[in-house]
């Protein structure tokens, strides 16, 4: 090496205890544990989240999903008394159909039904003071909410009906007397108060407990503003099934005695009006024949 030449080509030498100097090019990235890797055919793979980042996310489409249901689909309700019994007893919890209503669905003959309160009818009724869960639980679905006041019965006319009830004698709807087994056992139609006849008003039903002697039911409001008779739209939705307990699950189908043929206003006037519409074309023909047969003679 010639005297005075620097080694390295032309690089400055390093002095001792001198620090490396980093080397030249992009910085290193600290590898993405959620990055895309490669699989042994050189195809993009996504790892898999842990599943405690994708927690919070499930809770959270697992909340919106029972607030979708409990408002559009269905919501469970708690028996707070004795009035539906032997139907429904006191703590059963009950689903009820809110989708239906919102199609436009009325409420039909027999149907169990969860209305609110339409004018003070529980007055006085205590409320039931709540704990945090059992309102987060309200919230979304899963229990009623206490500060609700809602009542739960069975719709025995609706719209167009004429109902009434004399003491001794069953509950008639339209002329025609029903048969309740759901009743509660040793109890009567209406002996306790007897009522109507009355015309149900078109948008509103007449409602019963089916523990008749323990129901503050349509028949005890006739002197309210809403004269016994609840407005459909008060209706949350119709009760369909027991869900709790357990040993008490089942379905609340319409009892058979309002199938009966005749029972509905309109259907007790079809076969007359039928008739007539029938009759009246028969009898234009007949009267034109008559008459033309006269005048030809």
């Amino acid at each position: 090496m010639a005297a005075g030449a620097r080694p390295g080509h032309g690089e400055p030498a390093k002095r001792p205890g001198q620090p490396a100097e980093p080397a030249s090019g992009p910085p290193e990235e600290t590898p993405d544990p959620d990055a895309q890797a490669v699989d042994g055919d050189g195809r993009k793979v996504r790892k898999q989240r842990p599943f405690w980042k994708e927690l919070p996310l499930l809770i959270v489409v697992a909340l919106v999903l029972a607030l979708l249901i409990k408002t559009f689909l269905v919501q469970a309700f708690s028996i707070p008394s004795d009035s539906m019994q032997n139907t429904l007893q006191r703590g059963d919890r009950v689903l009820v159909d809110k989708l239906t209503p919102w199609f436009g669905g009325e409420p039909e003959r027999g149907e169990v039904v969860v209305f609110h309160d339409p004018d003070n009818w529980l007055a006085g009724e205590p409320t039931p003071e709540s704990n945090v869960v059992q309102d987060f639980l309200s919230f979304i679905g899963l229990m009623p909410s206490s500060k609700e006041k809602d009542l739960i019965k069975r719709t025995i006319a609706i719209g167009g009906d004429t109902v009434e009830c004399a003491k001794g004698g069953p509950v008639e709807v339209n002329g025609k007397a029903l048969d309740e087994p759901y009743i509660f056992p040793g109890g009567s139609a209406c002996d306790d108060k007897p009522f109507g006849p009355f015309k149900v008003p078109e948008g509103k039903i007449w409602v019963m407990g089916d523990h008749r002697q323990n129901s503050w039911d349509s028949r005890y409001h006739t002197e309210d503003a809403t004269k016994g008779f609840v407005p459909v739209e008060d209706v949350v939705g119709r009760a369909v099934v027991v869900a709790w307990p357990i040993n008490r699950w089942a379905t609340l189908p319409v009892p058979d005695t309002f199938d009966q043929p005749g029972i509905g206003a309109a259907a007790g006037l079809a076969p007359g009006a039928l008739g007539v519409a029938g009759a009246l074309p028969l009898a234009l023909w007949r009267r034109r024949r008559l008459t033309s047969g006269r005048t030809a003679g």
